[in-house]
C-alpha cells in the first residue's frame, strides 16, 4: 500500500510554525508511544534548529511497557529529554511544567540574572495528527481549551493556552510531511489513525496489521479473538496473504460472515482497527529502536 496524505493546510501550517517558533522558548513534540519513530515528523527537526526540545511519549498506556523503556532510553542517548504520559487519564501530565523548566534550567537562570524574574515560559506543542496533542494540552491546563478529537485534522489555527502564571503553551495543528520515506512508515501512521481512513482500503490495511500482530504479539490475537492457534504460513505465501487469512479466522470466530458463509473480512478489518486504536486488544509497540 502506497499511503500518502498531505492536505494543503499542512503546507500553510508548516510555514506558520516556522514563524511561531521565534516566539517560543521550547518545542514540545508529542509522539505516539506505539510508533515512536514513525510518529515523529522529520521536518520538525529542521524547523526547530537549536531550539530546546522535549519529547512527550503519549498513549504510553496503549504501548508495550518494555518497549517504551527501550525507546525512551534510545531518545535520551540521542540527547532528548523525554516525558511519558497517558493524556486520556492524565497520567504523567502533571510532570510537564517541571519537565519544561528542567530543560530550560540554564535559560531561566540567565533570565533571573538579567532581572527578568516574571517572564513566562512559552512552549510550542507540536506533533503529527491524532497523537493526542490537544487532549494532552487540555489535561495540562485542566480545562477544555484546545479542540480534541479522535480523527486527524481537528485542530486548526493558532491557540495560546495559559497553564499557570509562568507557563504558556502554543497549540498547533497536526502536520505530516509531503512524502513518507517507506511503506512501513505510512502503514504505521494508518494503523494508529494519523492518516484519514477514507484514503485507504480498510480490508488491505487490516491484513497488514494482522501480519505485524501475528508476528510480534500472537498471544494477544489468540486471546482477543479466541483462536486455538494462528493459521500456519503456507509454502511461498507472502505476508499480506497470510495476514488476510488471519483476518478471516478472526472474522469467523466473531461470527462475521457474508452470504454464502464466507468470512466478512472487510467488517472484521474495521473492528480490528477500532480495537487496536482503542487499546481494547492489548498494548502494542509496532517498531523497535535500532541497536
Amino acid at each position: 500500500m502506497n499511503i500518502q496524505w498531505y492536505p494543503g493546510h499542512m503546507t500553510r501550517t508548516r510555514r506558520q510554525m516556522e514563524e511561531d517558533l521565534k516566539l517560543v522558548d521550547l518545542l514540545a513534540e508529542v509522539v505516539d508511544a506505539r510508533i515512536p519513530a514513525s510518529s515523529r515528523n522529520p521536518d520538525i527537526d529542521s524547523l526547530a534548529g537549536n531550539k530546546p526540545r522535549l519529547i512527550i511519549f503519549n498513549r504510553a498506556d496503549q504501548a508495550d511497557p518494555a518497549m517504551t523503556v527501550k525507546w525512551i532510553s534510545s531518545y535520551q542517548k540521542q540527547g532528548f529529554d523525554v516525558l511519558e504520559t497517558d493524556a486520556r487519564q492524565g497520567r504523567g501530565v502533571d510532570r510537564f511544567p517541571a519537565a519544561v523548566r528542567a530543560v530550560l534550567r540554564e535559560k531561566i537562570e540567565t533570565w533571573k540574572a538579567k532581572g527578568q524574574v516574571g517572564r513566562p515560559i512559552r512552549a510550542m506543542v507540536a506533533g503529527i495528527p491524532n497523537v493526542g496533542k490537544s487532549t494532552f494540552i487540555n489535561k495540562v491546563a485542566r480545562r477544555k481549551s484546545a479542540k480534541a478529537g479522535d480523527r486527524p485534522g481537528v485542530t486548526r489555527g493558532k491557540q495560546w493556552v495559559t497553564v499557570d502564571s509562568g507557563l504558556e503553551l502554543l497549540d498547533t495543528p497536526g502536520i505530516l510531511w509531503p512524502k513518507f520515506e517507506d511503506e512501513t512508515t505510512g502503514l504505521h501512521l494508518a494503523f494508529t489513525g494519523a492518516v484519514k481512513d477514507e484514503i485507504m482500503d480498510t480490508e488491505t490495511l487490516g491484513c497488514h496489521l494482522m501480519v505485524l500482530l501475528g508476528e510480534r504479539y500472537p498471544d494477544a490475537l489468540l486471546a482477543g479473538y479466541k483462536l486455538k492457534e494462528l493459521p500456519a504460513r503456507e509454502d511461498g505465501e507472502n505476508d499480506v496473504t497470510w495476514g488476510c487469512r488471519l483476518l478471516g479466522a478472526a472474522a469467523v470466530r466473531r461470527g462475521m460472515k457474508i452470504s454464502g458463509g464466507e468470512a466478512d473480512t472487510e467488517r472484521m478489518a474495521r473492528v480490528l482497527l477500532d480495537e487496536f486504536r482503542s487499546g481494547k486488544l492489548g498494548r502494542f509497540t509496532l517498531e523497535a529502536p535500532e541497536g
